[in-house]
């Protein structure tokens, strides 16, 4: 019998398998790495500027492939993942700050929150909880340090994140010229709506997004089209081409 990282039924499956969703999680994570204090650290390799599309999908990419393994072959991945980013440290000469293994791991409980509720309903607290058990348990894997023991604890750790770790600086300009040329500009205003929607107050002031979310709208009209089971041909034509195949293969959930 198989043993999953994820078990067969769970919450984070349907989120993570679900390719609309994961474009949320994707514009809400483009955001928040923009003004993260350590976004040096994805400089350093010039992968992100040079590819900010596709390194911010790797992040999505390497998280779905944990949450749908075998819990060998996804702890296999973490084990790879941290790797990679010793290795990074050892060309740097330097170690990547623990707040900053945190952060991503944060992110990615709280933008898996938030674009489910935008896209289709509010979640129960026991599947808060059980997110939350996921990605604690891919950190612990990764033996990071002053991780919250719980939900709960974990919502008032991400007041202090939100409070401590973000900074307006150079990369965030970077970045948002970069989204922009990646995108092309009707893409690029979609996906600033689409964080205004999603993104917190601390992450939203300090962005260049605006406050007035006029795509709300379009969200309404969304959502009746996946009711419809009608959304797909839509959010393709909003994908860039190079990301179409990829975008269209996390709809594992139907």
């Amino acid at each position: 019998m198989k043993t999953w990282f994820v078990h067969e039924g769970s919450i984070v499956r349907k989120i993570w398998g679900t390719a609309d969703t994961c474009l949320f999680i994707f514009a809400g994570a483009a955001a928040e790495f923009a003004v993260n204090k350590a976004v040096d650290w994805l400089y350093f390799t010039g992968r992100l500027p040079a590819d900010p599309l596709g390194r911010l999908f790797s992040t999505v990419a390497y998280a779905r492939q944990i949450i749908f393994s075998e819990e060998a072959e996804a702890f296999h991945a973490i084990d790879q993942i941290t790797a990679i980013h010793r290795n990074v440290e050892k060309k740097r000469d330097a170690k990547i700050p623990d707040y900053a293994y945190c952060d991503v791991l944060f992110l990615l409980i709280a933008y898996s929150i938030t674009s489910f509720e935008l896209l289709d309903r509010k979640l129960t607290e026991e599947e808060k909880t059980e997110i939350f058990n996921v990605f604690y348990r891919v950190g612990t894997r990764m033996q990071l340090k002053g991780l919250p023991l719980g939900y709960a604890e974990w919502k008032v750790m991400r007041v202090d994140q939100l409070d401590q770790n973000l900074i307006h600086s150079g990369f965030t300009d970077d970045l948002y010229r970069q989204y922009k040329k990646h995108l092309g500009i009707i893409r690029y205003v979609i996906l600033k709506q689409l964080q205004v929607e999603l993104v917190p107050a601390d992450v939203k002031k300090l962005l260049p997004i605006g406050k007035t979310a006029w795509i709300v709208p379009f969200l309404w009209l969304y959502k009746m089209l996946r009711r419809m089971k009608s959304e797909a041909p839509l959010r393709d034509i909003l994908l860039p081409t190079a990301y179409k195949i990829q975008v269209q293969q996390m709809d594992v959930v139907n």
